[in-house]
């Protein structure tokens, strides 16, 4: 009996060694990753939001912080008192020129720096005197007026003080008399409907004075 040729067994194929799989995954585990280009734009952006995460301060801090000191509000900062020139125009005789340099030089000397009209510094030269002396009045809010001896003799300074009654005749506080060197027998009559400033006093009526500018001028908010 003839035999029966014998059939090729067929090779498994051979498995890999476990030393080798451990080197794989060893090379594969320190194999470096790629690197990922990263634009410069994108980095700048990145560090300053992570700046600014933490160096910034609580938006109430940043706030104070960054705003403008708050307006120092003044009594007399409102609108109405920027609607004429001057705060204050001092009528006086050619005589009391001094006493009258003195006093607008406290009142515009202090802390509420009030504007002062007076005749011989900020009158136009070579305007008349008749409009010149009405345009003070009319662009100043209150009228000062220094009475004196010398006040009461001259024509001009009578002018000013029927000007300044007749221009503002219900104004109340706007005429201001500052009496100086007189009785109260010599107060004109014009003006006996309303009070004066005593100027015999130390400050000779000055603070007395700025007081009553002052409040004429906190009416006009």
């Amino acid at each position: 009996m003839a035999s029966s040729p014998s059939l090729p067994v067929p090779h498994s194929q051979p498995r890999k060694p476990l030393g080798r799989m451990a080197d794989w995954f060893r090379q594969a585990l320190l194999k470096k990753p790629r690197n990922v280009p990263i634009s410069s734009e994108s980095h700048l952006s990145g560090d300053t939001q992570l700046a600014s995460q933490d160096s910034a301060p609580p938006l109430s801090l940043r706030s104070v912080a960054s705003s403008t000191p708050p307006p120092i509000h003044s009594d007399t900062s409102s609108s109405g008192r920027w609607s004429k020139d001057y705060d204050a125009c001092v009528c006086h005789s050619e005589e009391d020129l001094t006493a009258a340099q003195e006093l607008v030089s406290y009142l515009e000397g202090s802390s509420n720096q009030l504007r002062c009209f007076l005749q011989l510094r900020d009158a136009t030269p070579g305007g008349a005197i008749v409009s010149e002396l009405c345009q003070a009045l009319s662009s100043s809010h209150c009228h000062v007026l220094l009475i004196t001896p010398g006040f009461l003799c001259d024509p001009w300074c009578k002018f000013q003080m029927l000007q300044a009654l007749t221009q503002a005749p219900g104004a109340e506080g706007c005429t201001i008399p500052l009496m100086s060197g007189l009785t109260r027998d010599a107060y004109p009559a014009e003006l006996r409907f309303m009070y004066y400033v005593d100027g015999s006093g130390p400050d000779r009526g000055f603070r007395q004075v700025k007081e009553a500018v002052m409040r004429y001028l906190q009416t006009l908010s």
